[in-house]
């Protein structure tokens, strides 16, 4: 499928300079642009190769000056950033692992089940007993949906996903290839002869509207109640979420975080990779986290930390500078002491 200029400067609100007709069928890179693609300036680090790109179309603000003559037919818009978001965003429901609204015949579907309008269910998906799914909702190849799970609305469930029973996961959601939802917590109770007793978790997961979540990321069940991921929420790629664990609204979290159970975190928190959180703390709004940082304790809204254990990002950083030069501030103390004994 191909979408010309002037189609594209109408679902961005731009300009076209040049061939309004020139159609792209895909994005590409503006440093390796071919025929058939449009790329994106944002940066005037890459201005240079706008001289040189193949693209058919170029995506610019409206207050960008070339210094040369440009090959591609030019978009203007007020931001590029944004429009670029939208655009992937088109682009990707066009080559979804799934994209027509076909059930496949090797799926096995639950006569309980209920589907909403427009729904596409890819080859080996199992989908059990008292399942909703809600329209526009694409369930992709290889997909486990456990007994009772709602889904709603325009959800992209990518390939090998498996979400066990009773979960809720809500509107225009998506869950890349490899997510587990719903597994059981991590807990085991400590025995007098050493060995260790398994804890039932019986609670579920509650995934709210507009989350996604990475490839490979699990969320485990609660012990009672809820593990939940508020509204707005994204999660990276390899992160783990322990049972009852709460996720705050429009809270980023980068790959490799591991959040240990019962912790409360709130909205708005940026937290980078490989940080590992302890369990039954709470972490305020607005909280950024730096990434590799251990958090030991509970942190107040708009804390800003980093290291292991973390302390605030302000005394980090003064403290690694003199950390850095340690060895030579030893070496001038020793001659220090050396002098005064003289």
């Amino acid at each position: 499928m191909t979408i010309s200029a002037q189609t594209l400067a109408q679902m961005l609100n731009g300009v076209v300079e040049g061939n309004p007709s020139v159609s792209v069928s895909r994005p590409g890179k503006i440093e390796s642009g071919r025929a058939g693609e449009i790329c994106f300036l944002s940066n005037e680090k890459y201005e240079q190769f706008a001289y040189s790109t193949e693209a058919s179309i170029l995506l610019v603000s409206h207050d960008f000056r070339p210094k040369q003559a440009l090959k591609p037919t030019l978009i203007r818009v007020s931001n590029v950033y944004e429009s670029l978001a939208f655009l992937l965003e088109k682009f990707s429901t066009l080559n979804t692992s799934v994209s027509e609204s076909i059930i496949s015949e090797r799926a096995s579907i639950d006569p309980s089940v209920f589907l909403g309008e427009n729904i596409a269910i890819g080859d080996f998906a199992v989908i059990e007993k008292g399942v909703s799914i809600g329209q526009n909702t694409r369930i992709a190849s290889q997909v486990f949906i456990g007994k009772n799970t709602q889904i709603g609305e325009n959800c992209m469930i990518h390939i090998g996903v498996k979400i066990y029973d009773n979960a809720v996961i809500g509107s225009n959601c998506m869950l890349h290839a490899g997510v587990v939802i719903g597994s059981d917590g991590f807990g085991f109770a400590p025995q007098a002869n050493g060995s260790y007793k398994k804890i039932h978790h019986v609670g579920n997961v509650v995934i709210e509207n507009n989350v996604e979540i990475g490839a490979n990321t699990t969320i485990d069940r609660a012990s009672i109640g809820s593990t939940i991921i508020r509204q707005g929420v994204k999660l990276d790629n390899l992160i783990q979420i322990a049972h009852n664990v709460e996720i705050g609204e429009n809270t980023v979290v980068a790959a490799q975080t591991g959040i240990s159970g019962s912790t409360k975190i709130g909205k708005n928190c940026r937290i980078g990779g490989q940080v590992g959180i302890v369990g039954h703390i709470t972490i305020g709004d607005g909280v950024q986290i730096q990434a590799q940082s251990g958090i030991a304790a509970s942190l107040e809204s708009g804390a800003k930390v980093y290291g292991s254990p973390a302390i605030g990002y302000g005394n980090y950083l003064r403290s690694y500078a003199i950390f850095k030069i340690l060895p030579d501030l030893a070496k001038r103390v020793l001659a220090l002491e050396k002098n005064k004994e003289k």
